[in-house]
């Protein structure tokens, strides 16, 4: 049996999307995922189960949207390829600041991504890498007013989800927790 990662974009942010991560269980346990364990509001999750995860994601979003009235995007991930972007990020200060260094995950590795437009909106302060499908950003001003960030997924041409290296790291502290379980 595969251990993956869910990421969800768009819920529980401002005020709309909303969905209780009690909720977001329920659904995956309804969809045959084994034992899993969500972290924090915004849509995080790991899992085990035998599962083709374009069908999941697109079940997933069908529950939701039936029973919440949103269709939030829906990223599954093999866990390995989480602790991989995770050990690829470019930046050692970035990793001293997690919650300023972020990594989008992409649907898919962007064919013709214009980093050009991202080097005309960085801040001095900003450094960004592309990694086949791995964006990274090292935003030590923060996230919320950098004018690079809110371009990202424009830029790359295909969908995306962020997340800093704060909760990337604590859902791959989950994820070796499950593999060392009994």
């Amino acid at each position: 049996m595969s251990l993956w990662v869910l990421l969800l974009r768009g819920i529980n942010v401002g005020g709309t999307g909303k969905l209780p991560m009690k909720d977001l269980k329920a659904h995956l346990l309804a969809l045959g995922a084994d034992a899993p364990e969500t972290y924090i509001q915004s849509g995080n999750a790991i899992f085990a189960g035998d599962i083709d995860p374009e069908a999941f994601a697109n079940d997933l979003t069908a529950l939701i949207q039936t029973h919440h009235g949103h269709a939030p995007r829906v990223l599954v991930l093999p866990s390995d390829e989480l602790i991989a972007a995770r050990a690829a990020f470019p930046f050692p200060e970035g990793r001293e600041r997690p919650k300023f260094a972020n990594i989008w995950f992409c649907t898919a590795p962007p064919s013709t991504p214009d980093l050009a437009r991202l080097d005309e909106v960085a801040s001095a302060t900003e450094r960004f890498a592309l990694d086949g499908s791995w964006f990274f950003l090292d935003a030590p001003d923060g996230i919320g007013r950098s004018k690079l960030a809110e371009r990202v997924e424009k830029a790359l041409g295909v969908p995306a989800t962020a997340r800093n290296l704060n909760t990337v790291n604590t859902l791959a502290e989950m994820i070796r927790a499950r593999e060392t379980a009994p």
